[in-house]
C-alpha cells in the first residue's frame, strides 16, 4: 500500500522531477543480416539517493523491462542481492549508482537502425516514480560476439503471463437462489392446471378417484395419480441432466441450435393457440394407455398419470419449455428440482379436490373464458419466443435484434393481448356485442400499462428486474457508449489482463459470465453502471470470461472456473493478483450495492 501511495504521488509531481536513471545502449551484431547473432548491451547510470530494479525483482510494478527489436535468447543481469525495500514494503532487487543489462538473440532484418524499449522505475528513501516506456537507439557495431555468460552476471528468467489461474483458496459455493427458482416452477404448475387441455379433465378425473372404494380409497389413487404426473415431468429433467455435463448444461442455455429449437417449438405452440392448426401426440400412444389405465388399481391410477400428462401436453409444453430452459443456468440438479416442483404444483389441485370432493362443485365451469385464456398465452409464448431469438442474436454477435428493436417486438406483444381483452382486436373468444367484465378490463389494462412501462428503455433507461430478459444498452439518449460497455473490459484475454496487470501494478477483476445468462444480464445493466461500483471497479484490470458459449475461449474459461473454483455457476466475480492467485472473490447475483462494494474496496 505504501508503494502505491508513493507511485500516485510521484505521478503527480513527474513532470517537476528530473530523471535518475540514463541509459546508454550499444549492441555488437555478427553482420548486420537477418539471422545474424546479436548482443545488446544496456547501461545505467544512477544518481546518488535512487535505485533501479532488476528484471527479475518480485515488486513487478517497478522491475526494470526489456522490449528489443529482434528474437530474444536470453537476459543477462548482474547479480545482486535480494534485500527489503522500505519504501516498496517488500523484499526486492535493486541496483545503486550503476546497472548493466546483456540481451542476447537473433537479428531478424538487415538493417541497422534499431530501437529498444525499456520501461523501468527508479525509487529512493521517500518516493517511487511511476513506471515510464522510453525508446532508445540502438548504436550497431559488427564484430564478434560474445556468447558466454560474464562473470558476475547471471540469467534473468522472469516468470511468463499465466494464462490458467493458479492455484488458491476456494472461494465460497455460489448462493444460488434455488428457493425463488422452485416457488416460480410450483406457481407455473399451479398456472397451467388453468389452461384449455388441463382445467376441463378435472371432474373426468376426480369422478375416477370418488369410484375407487370411498374416501380412503379415492386419496390413495389420487397419490398415486399425482405420483404418475411427477414421474413424467421428473424424469424428463432427469433425462437433461444425466445427458449432459456440468458445462454442458450451462452451455445448453446458449447454444444458437437449442434456442432456434426453442423458438420454432413456442412459435408452433403459439400459431396453435390462436387456432391455427391443433397439436395432438400419436393418437396409437395415447390409446394404449388410456387402455391400460382402465384396469384400475394403483398401476391404472400411475398410467392415468401419465396419459393426462402427455394429453395436456399441448398446451403444459410452452411452461415446461421455459422451466427446462431458465434451469440449465443452475446447477447440473436444477432441472430435476424444476420438474419436480413444477409437477407438484400441476398436481395438487387434484390431490386437494380429492380430499375434499365437494369443493369441485365450486370450481368455475368451462366455457369460453378457456379460449381467452389460450389467445392471451398465444402472445405471451410469442414474447418468450423473442427472448430466445435474442440468445441467438447475443451468442452470435449478429447485432440485429438490438434492444430497441426487441422492445418494440414486446410492446407490440404486450399490447396485444390488451387489445383483445379489452375488445379492441377481433379474435375467437371475445364478441363485438359482449361487455368488457372487471377482470377482461383489468387485465387488460395491467398488459396495456406493461407494455408502454418499455418505452423508456427504449432510450436505453433502465428497466430493474426486466433488464435481466432483455439485451444490454450499449448507448445512452445522447448515442455516447454508457453502462457496463462503457468500462474497459477485455473479452475472452485472461492472460492479457494479467500481463497488464503486471505492468500497471494492479490486480485483476474477472467477470465470470454468459452471453445468455439472465442474472448476468441484471447484473451488468443494474449494478456495474452504479457510479460507485464503476469507480471502485477502475482500479482494476477488468476480463469478462464468456463460459457459456461454444466456441474455443468458451471451452478454456469453463475449464478454469470449474478447476480453481468448482463452480459452473454463473455470474461470478474473483479478484485475483498479478501472478493469477484468488485475492477474493463473489458468487452470483445480488442486488444489495454495498454487500457487492465490500468484494472491490474490502
Amino acid at each position: 500500500m505504501r508503494l502505491f501511495w508513493s507511485l500516485l504521488i510521484a505521478n503527480a509531481l513527474w513532470a517537476q522531477t528530473p530523471n535518475p536513471v540514463q541509459w546508454t545502449v550499444t549492441a555488437v551484431a555478427a553482420k548486420a543480416e537477418a539471422g545474424a547473432s546479436i548482443r545488446l548491451k544496456l547501461t545505467a547510470a544512477i544518481e546518488s539517493g535512487w535505485h533501479l530494479y532488476s528484471v527479475t525483482s518480485p515488486v513487478t510494478a517497478t522491475a526494470t523491462k526489456i522490449t528489443a527489436p529482434f528474437e530474444v535468447s536470453r537476459i543477462l543481469q548482474q547479480k545482486v542481492e535480494a534485500k527489503f525495500d522500505a519504501v516498496a514494503g517488500a523484499t526486492t532487487e535493486s541496483y545503486e549508482t550503476a546497472a548493466v543489462f546483456y540481451v542476447d538473440g537473433v537479428l531478424k532484418d538487415a538493417v541497422k537502425d534499431l530501437e529498444v524499449v525499456i520501461r523501468s522505475s527508479a525509487c529512493n528513501d521517500r518516493l517511487c516514480l511511476p513506471p515510464k516506456k522510453r525508446t532508445f537507439p540502438i548504436v550497431l557495431t559488427t564484430g564478434a560476439v560474445e556468447t558466454a555468460v560474464l562473470e558476475g552476471f547471471a540469467e534473468a528468467k522472469a516468470a511468463a503471463p499465466a494464462v490458467v489461474v493458479a492455484a488458491a483458496p476456494k472461494v465460497a459455493p455460489a448462493k444460488e437462489d434455488l428457493s425463488s427458482f422452485l416457488l416460480i416452477a410450483f406457481g407455473l404448475g399451479l398456472a397451467a392446471v388453468f389452461t384449455p387441455c388441463v382445467f376441463p379433465m378435472i371432474p373426468f378425473t376426480l369422478s375416477y378417484f370418488i369410484g375407487q372404494g370411498g374416501k380412503k380409497g379415492s386419496l390413495a389413487q389420487a397419490i398415486v395419480f399425482c405420483l404418475g404426473i411427477v414421474v413424467l415431468f421428473t424424469g424428463m429433467g432427469v433425462v437433461l441432466s444425466a445427458a449432459l455435463g456440468p458445462f454442458a448444461v450451462v452451455q445448453l442455455s446458449a447454444n444458437p441450435w437449442v434456442n432456434l429449437t426453442i423458438s420454432a417449438v413456442f412459435f408452433a405452440f403459439a400459431l396453435s393457440m390462436l387456432g391455427a392448426f391443433e397439436i395432438m401426440l400419436p393418437s396409437g400412444l395415447l390409446t394404449k394407455l388410456n387402455q391400460a389405465s382402465e384396469g384400475g388399481g394403483y398401476v391404472g391410477a400411475l398410467l392415468m398419470g401419465l396419459t393426462f400428462s402427455l394429453t395436456s401436453f399441448a398446451c403444459v409444453g410452452p411452461f415446461v419449455g421455459t422451466l427446462l430452459a431458465a434451469s440449465v443456468q443452475g446447477d447440473k440438479l436444477q432441472p430435476v428440482l424444476g420438474m419436480t416442483a413444477f409437477s407438484s404444483g400441476l398436481a395438487t389441485p387434484f390431490f386437494i379436490l380429492a380430499l375434499f370432493p365437494s369443493y369441485l362443485k365450486k370450481l368455475p365451469r368451462s366455457g369460453v373464458w378457456m379460449m381467452r385464456v389460450k389467445v392471451v398465452m398465444a402472445f405471451l409464448i410469442l414474447a418468450a419466443m423473442l427472448k430466445y431469438l435474442s440468445n441467438v442474436d447475443s451468442v452470435l454477435q449478429l447485432n440485429l435484434l438490438t434492444r430497441e428493436r426487441f422492445l418494440a417486438g414486446w410492446m407490440i406483444l404486450f399490447a396485444a393481448p390488451a387489445a383483445y381483452l379489452l375488445g379492441w382486436l377481433r379474435l375467437e373468444g371475445i364478441k363485438a356485442e359482449q361487455d368488457v367484465t372487471i377482470p377482461r378490463l383489468l387485465l387488460g389494462l395491467f398488459l396495456l400499462a406493461f407494455s408502454l412501462s418499455l418505452w423508456p428503455g427504449m432510450s436505453g433507461a433502465a428497466l430493474g428486474d426486466l433488464d435481466a430478459y432483455v439485451p444490454l444498452a450499449s448507448k445512452s439518449a445522447s448515442g455516447a457508449t454508457s453502462g457496463y460497455a462503457a468500462l474497459p473490459w477485455k473479452k475472452n484475454d485472461l492472460a492479457g489482463a494479467l500481463a497488464e496487470a503486471k505492468a500497471d501494478g494492479k490486480q485483476v477483476f474477472v467477470n465470470f459470465t454468459g452471453y445468455a445468462c439472465t442474472n448476468c444480464h441484471w447484473m451488468k445493466a443494474n449494478m456495474f453502471p452504479r457510479p460507485e461500483i464503476a469507480a471502485a471497479l477502475g482500479k482494476y484490470i477488468l476480463v469478462e470470461l464468456y463460459t457459456d458459449g461454444t466456441d474455443a475461449a468458451s471451452e478454456q474459461n469453463q475449464k478454469v472456473q470449474e478447476s480453481q473454483f468448482a463452480t459452473v455457476a454463473i455470474p461470478y466475480y474473483v479478484i485475483l493478483d498479478a501472478e493469477g492467485k484468488t485475492v477474493r472473490g463473489f458468487p452470483g447475483l445480488t442486488k444489495d450495492p454495498q454487500e457487492f462494494l465490500k468484494v472491490l474496496v474490502p
